[in-house]
């Protein structure tokens, strides 16, 4: 006798069967990871467009890829701007310091159609390029004089400033870019050798010595001299990737990344190419320097010693009296914490006492508040007396980084903690890094290998990402909007052709920043007016209100350099001396307070451009000028892309009542009727074209010599006036 099924049921099964025979398998992370990164736009190849033709009276491939745009979107781009507006914004631009009066009649005079091109070519070639363009890539990559808390400052403060200076000169010989890349990385501008040769061993080419000082990049990371929480490694994948890749790696630290194809295995893979580094301090004095300084420092803390004791005989007590009340207003266990010896502390500890540090650091102010008059004359006697006495300068070295043998056998492993001493021991990784091609060669070393790949001219993103960065430089905002973020949530760019046009060329141009700067400031894009009448404004705001597509310059702020420069350099002021030493604005109490690991790590001329003022990030003190911060300088602790441009009242406080602007105001108004041999009318006029670029109008030179009343001596009160217009600030 047969069972009888329900014809039902066999319906229901066999269509559970169909069902679970049609599932596909399951995908890996890395199949799906593949298909993301198949999808992204950055990730494919660089294909170089065709040139539209007829769309622009311009011979500049950008006009005509940005003319074709206005045409798409029914945009009517305003005319060009007058000859002082572009002459001006080029200056501040490609140099940061604005044209002087001779510059701009120079300019003014000459007629034929290259002078333009001819003031290009002059800035490009002018050493302070060099100091200019230099300020933008620093920013990405964390420059910072100083960085850490007390007590651990990071090693390369005394030396930092080495690769400041070789970035400086490597702009201004335009080293191509790829190889700016690889020196800072590699300390070495120059690929390997590719050909085998003596018996199958690949050479080496070796770069100048000077390559070495651009490894500051990566010593810079170590916020202590053992590097013991291992910031080089990590800090390395991070700015590498957003600087150079256009890509976010930091949150893969902790889980496979949600949006990008990046996997925590890259990360760490990463990591494990820059895990063997260990910092190196190498020595730039001679022997018989060494032998000097010695002696030199034994004179110094001889001279010293009574002085101090003699300070702390007087102020011990009254010191003592200040910080036990400001101790005792603690939490009981933060007191135990305090009054611990500093080598009886733990690391949590220690991060307890540093954060509390700033509310329990006696000034020097605060102990004279509550001393007898009689004794802070004493007081103020024996600090210029320690003052006179100078501690030798610090003998020249440099931070640098080198492969240590034995980390290099070392195993790597993914951090799920991002702790290096809580490595995940069962999940193991090998140097890699995200979009690695398959079968990379690593017998160069890892270093090598990674940046043959980065640099390499089918890398789809190297070329766009710097072409971006530049391209955003000079306009305000980049073609692909978010210049380190070239994944998903970074969006498209607003001119992908233009883009890839311009990252193909440069390839083909040998990665010439110059050359990519003369291209971007002779088109008539770069030219436009940042003006626009009633009835244009109207229509291209409805077609494009951000101005996405260039219809219009935009206008732009001043970073916080070229406003300190341009304060100077209008005033006769600025030391235009290339390279050397940071140097701090400080206030009295910092002068007494010694931060700094070690004496005559500062210069002490603070009217250089504003590239040398220090800048980086300590808890306790204040490490940059109130100047840079309220001009938005970030500190160095993160890459800044695009420096954030606010309008905020400390900037017009600083600007109105600074010892600065008055000092500046008061130099401005000496050259001028100097250089106008007393005639006030002509004295106002230079003033503006000083300061502004341009003379007068006929209202405004009327205004300004009513105020004058015919009275030189109200003279610094007009330069006063114009550091604080608009015009002074922004380049429009």
């Amino acid at each position: 006798m047969t069972s009888f099924v329900p014809t039902r049921i066999v319906w229901i099964a066999l269509a559970a069967l169909s069902l679970h025979a049609a599932d596909p398998p399951k995908e890996t992370v890395a199949e799906q990871f593949a298909k993301r990164a198949a999808r992204l736009w950055s990730l494919q190849p660089v294909v170089k467009p065709v040139v539209p033709v007829g769309v622009s009276s311009s011979n500049n491939p950008i006009d005509a890829l940005i003319g074709a745009v206005y045409q798409e979107k029914g945009l009517q781009p305003v005319g060009k701007a007058d000859k002082l507006t572009i002459l001006r914004r080029v200056y501040f631009d490609l140099i940061g310091l604005p044209p002087t009066p001779a510059e701009q009649d120079a300019f003014l005079s000459d007629e034929s159609p290259e002078a333009y091109a001819k003031v290009v070519d002059r800035l490009l070639e002018d050493k302070q390029h060099g100091v200019r363009w230099a300020r933008h890539w620093l920013d990405v990559l964390r420059y910072a004089d100083l960085d850490g808390l007390d007590g651990s400052v990071m090693p390369a403060a005394g030396s930092v400033y080495l690769w400041r200076d070789w970035m400086i000169s490597a702009l201004n010989r335009d080293m191509p870019y790829d190889g700016f890349v690889r020196a800072q990385i590699l300390g070495n501008r120059y690929q390997p050798e590719i050909a085998t040769s003596n018996g199958g061993r690949r050479t080496r080419v070796e770069g100048p010595v000077s390559d070495t000082f651009a490894l500051g990049f990566l010593a810079r990371a170590a916020l202590n001299r053992g590097d013991k929480d291992r910031d080089v490694p990590f800090a390395a994948v991070e700015t590498i990737s957003t600087a150079f890749m256009g890509v976010t790696v930091a949150c893969a630290k902790c889980h496979d990344h949600k949006f990008d194809p990046i996997t925590q295995r890259d990360f760490y893979a990463m990591k494990a190419i820059f895990d063997p580094l260990v910092l190196k301090n190498t020595m730039l004095a001679t022997p018989s320097e060494i032998f000097e300084h010695a002696e030199k420092l034994d004179e110094y803390k001889r001279k010293k010693a009574p002085v101090d004791a003699a300070i702390e005989a007087l102020v011990g007590s009254y010191r003592t009296k200040l910080f036990d009340e400001r101790v005792a207003q603690l939490t009981p266990d933060v007191q135990a914490i305090v009054r611990k010896a500093e080598r009886d502390r733990t690391e949590a500890e220690q991060k307890i006492f540093d954060d509390y540090f700033p509310v329990i650091r006696i000034d020097a102010s605060k102990i004279k508040e509550i001393m007898p008059k009689e004794e802070v004359a004493k007081y103020n006697a024996l600090l210029k007396e320690q003052g006179a006495i100078r501690n030798p300068a610090a003998l020249p070295s440099y931070w640098t980084v080198e492969e240590d043998k034995e980390l290099l056998k070392a195993q790597s492993y993914i951090l799920n903690t991002g702790d290096p001493n809580r490595p995940e021991k069962d999940h193991p990784v090998e140097p890699g890094f995200p979009f690695q091609p398959k079968d990379l060669d690593f017998r160069d070393g890892r270093r090598e290998a990674f940046t043959g790949w980065l640099t390499d001219a089918k890398n789809p993103l190297f070329a766009r990402v710097a072409v971006n960065r530049i391209w955003a430089w000079h306009f305000g905002e980049g073609l692909h909007r978010v210049t380190s973020d070239f994944g998903v949530l970074g969006g498209r760019p607003t001119n992908q052709k233009l883009l890839d046009y311009l990252a193909a060329e440069f390839v083909a141009h040998n990665y010439s920043m110059k050359w990519l700067h003369r291209l971007i400031v002779s088109s008539d894009t770069y030219q436009l007016s940042s003006k626009a009448d009633a009835k244009s404004l109207a229509a291209n705001t409805k077609a494009d209100a951000r101005n996405s597509y260039l219809w219009r310059f935009r206008l732009q702020r001043l970073e916080a350099e070229p406003i300190w420069d341009a304060l100077h350099y209008v005033s006769n002021d600025l030391d235009l001396s290339i390279g050397g030493k940071s140097f701090q604005l400080r206030t009295a109490d910092q002068k007494q307070a010694i931060f700094l690991r070690g004496a005559g790590n500062t210069d002490n001329r603070t009217n250089r451009r504003g590239i040398y003022l220090t800048r980086g990030y300590i808890p306790s003190t204040d490490v940059m000028s109130n100047f840079l911060t309220s001009f938005d300088v970030d500190d160095g602790r993160t890459p800044c892309p695009i420096r954030t441009q606010t309008v905020t009242a400390p900037q017009a406080l600083f600007t109105m009542n600074n010892d600065l602007i008055e000092q500046e105001s008061r130099k401005l108004a000496e050259r001028v009727l100097q250089e106008s041999k007393g005639d006030l009318r002509a004295a106002v006029t230079l003033a503006y074209r000083l300061s502004l670029g341009r003379p007068p109008s006929g209202v405004e030179s009327d205004q300004a010599l009513t105020y004058v009343a015919n009275d030189a001596a109200r003279l610094p009160g007009l330069a006063w006036l114009l550091f604080n217009l608009d015009e002074f600030i922004y380049v429009r």
